[in-house]
């Protein structure tokens, strides 16, 4: 019997140790259904996180005219006036064409034709009317200018030993021995950085003006007049955003060919601060490391001390002094990312839905909120918000979810992001979420499709900085290129050493700036 038991005990051992396993392979399968199921919504699905329902299929380049074609869309309207018509001048039409030149084509018929066919009499004009407006391309243009300096003696003193000569001024070049002027300059770092135009494409279309303008010509025109003229604006922009009391942060990779130490194929990164919604000037900044490191971030913002938004990236945690703000956006994301495809439309809320469902319902107080002054919202903020916040924590420790799933994760997530995910509630100037960095780090991941890599940490420090300066300037209103030929215009003759407050005339927010490369387009 003692062998039969013994024997049973050891059957029963091997149906637990099979059941476990079995459970094991379960998960195991779940997690990589939820895998598969996460990497297909990504390729093929929606990328937009919002709840209302979505458009079936995907937008493409190609069909971009059907799908954006509006039959429904008004033509200008014309109105009565004494017996004839006119077009109302405040229709889309005429306010989107007011501020361009217009140039008349006179249509006149031919002298030979000016001839009554009734009577032979000469026709005689008597008025002219606008048959059709059209939107004319002019192609860029280029010329050499030359600056040619004149000279000036004194006649009476010429004929001592001690001759007066005098010559006119000039402005400062900026760079000695080369073709660089503001406008070129300024062409090749905005058609790079806004409109994401490699140096590669943008040589030929230098060679299809006129001129063999290399790429590498074009590469050091932007290090140097970055390194001589930009570089000391972003140091003034980054003292400015260091004085500030809410800044937002992200970071994104970008591969660097060739840095010291480093495989061409390892990531560096470029990190973004901001400033936060403080009804002050915005002030955006990129700032090139070669690693993603919390140091990097503790290095940049030493001087500050406020509240930083930031995702859930552990490297912040290095920074002290500051009242760190979780983003809740990036949680919304994983309850998302966490969503089965449910085929019954009318089946029960899964656990990832009502997780998704207490974050838009603080993201929707917080719409109804953004009309308040800070202080009003504060306190609406504590009425409203935190009940809905206390009622997601609750739930959240009553969830008995998967380890590994997707929606293990969004929960891990948010248990390990709660020390920070209410702090917005103590100002009402935080946010909610962190979207004002992830939209102004956005033109640099876009750019970074087209040119792919940095060659070096010149270039890209330089790029950092003229994205500063892009983003800064789009930030207020200004219109970029205006405001880059502006800098490199004025830079070279502006001795900054000496007098740093020269620097406050050129901030994107001066009045001088606003008045020369204000752009009511954007």
């Amino acid at each position: 019997m003692d062998n039969k038991d013994a024997y049973i005990e050891h059957l029963e051992n091997t149906i637990v140790n099979l059941n476990e396993t079995i459970n094991g392979l379960q998960n195991q399968i779940t997690n990589l259904t939820e895998m598969i199921m996460l990497l297909r919504k990504e390729k093929f699905g929606s990328s937009s996180e919002k709840t209302p329902k979505q458009i079936d299929g995907q937008i493409s380049i190609f069909n971009e005219v059907e799908i954006e074609a509006d039959d429904t869309a008004k033509e200008p309207v014309t109105k009565e006036v004494h017996g004839y018509t006119r077009r109302d001048p405040k229709t889309r039409r005429e306010e989107l064409i007011k501020d361009l030149p217009v140039r008349e084509v006179l249509c006149e018929s031919a002298p030979e034709d000016l001839e009554c066919p009734r009577c032979n009499t000469e026709l005689k004009p008597i008025g002219k009317e606008v048959v059709r407006e059209e939107l004319e391309y002019i192609p860029a243009k280029l010329q050499i200018v030359r600056y040619v300096r004149m000279s000036y003696e004194c006649p009476k003193c010429k004929h001592t030993d001690h001759p007066y000569i005098q010559k006119a001024l000039t402005p400062t070049s900026l760079m000695n021995h080369s073709l660089a002027s503001p406008s070129s300059v300024a062409n090749v770092m905005y058609q790079k950085y806004v409109n994401a135009i490699p140096l590669y494409r943008q040589e030929k279309d230098w060679e299809n003006m006129g001129i063999s303008l290399s790429r590498a010509t074009m590469a050091n025109w932007v290090i140097r007049c970055t390194q001589d003229y930009l570089i000391p604006i972003v140091e003034h922009l980054q003292r400015e955003l260091l004085s500030r009391d809410i800044i937002h942060c992200d970071e994104t990779p970008v591969q660097v060919l060739k840095e010291d130490g480093k495989k061409p194929q390892t990531k560096s990164y470029m990190w973004l601060y901001r400033t936060g919604n403080d009804n002050k000037a915005p002030v955006i900044l990129y700032d090139y490391q070669p690693s993603r490191n919390g140091d990097h971030a503790v290095t940049f913002l030493k001087d500050f001390k406020g509240y930083v938004h930031s995702d859930g990236y552990s490297g912040y945690n290095k920074l002290t002094n500051i009242t760190r703000c979780g983003c809740w956006a990036h949680l919304r994301r994983k309850f998302v990312e966490a969503i089965p495809n449910k085929k019954d439309a009318n089946a029960p809320l899964t656990s990832a839905e009502i997780g998704r469902d207490y974050c838009n319902q603080l993201f929707k107080i917080e719409e109804s909120l953004k009309v308040l002054s800070f202080e009003e919202r504060k306190i609406k903020r504590l009425e409203l918000e935190k009940p809905v916040l206390e009622a997601f924590w609750c739930w959240l420790e009553s969830l008995n979810v998967l380890k590994g799933s997707a929606l293990g994760k969004a929960v891990t997530y948010a248990i390990n992001q709660r020390p920070y995910m209410e702090n917005y509630l103590l100002d009402g100037r935080c946010a909610l979420s962190n979207n004002a960095a992830e939209n102004a780090i956005r033109p640099f991941t876009v750019g970074r499709k087209n040119w792919l890599f940095a060659d070096s940490p010149k270039g890209a420090d330089a790029s950092a900085a003229v994205y500063s300066i892009i983003e800064t300037a789009k930030a207020n209103n200004l219109n970029v290129y205006t405001y880059l030929q502006y800098l490199l215009l004025y830079m070279p003759d502006t001795d900054w050493r000496n007098y740093p407050e020269e620097l406050d005339n050129l901030m994107p927010w001066s009045e001088a700036v606003q008045a020369e490369c204000g752009n009511l387009n954007f």
